[in-house]
């Protein structure tokens, strides 16, 4: 196979008789995979800390689901009450009725 040196672009480009993508394994029918399967994810739920509470422990067990920190999710908390005029407290209420603890303490 001879290699042709593109001047303008200092790249070796193949034949014109080879097909190009020559050296890429075939398509199978289906894109590669980005992120795992979804079964492989634990399911997302909204549960209450008994560890790390200020309350309730609603943001405490917000935080462990999404892995941050709870401090952040306390001041986003405060930060919302105050721009949404306190809707988020009747959230924060509703989820400390409805969500249940952690099993493990």
């Amino acid at each position: 196979m001879e290699q042709i040196t593109d001047p303008a672009t200092a790249r070796t480009t193949p034949d014109a008789d080879q097909p190009p993508f020559a050296e890429q394994p075939p398509f199978n029918g289906q894109p590669p995979l980005a992120e795992p399967p979804r079964a492989a994810r634990p399911a997302f739920r909204l549960r209450r800390s008994r560890t790390d509470r200020m309350l309730a422990g609603v943001c405490g067990g917000l935080a462990e689901s999404l892995n941050v920190d709870p401090a952040l999710m306390r001041v986003g908390m405060v930060a919302l009450t105050v721009i949404g005029a306190g809707v988020p407290v009747v959230v924060y209420a509703a989820v400390w009725l409805i969500a249940p603890e952690t099993d493990a303490p």
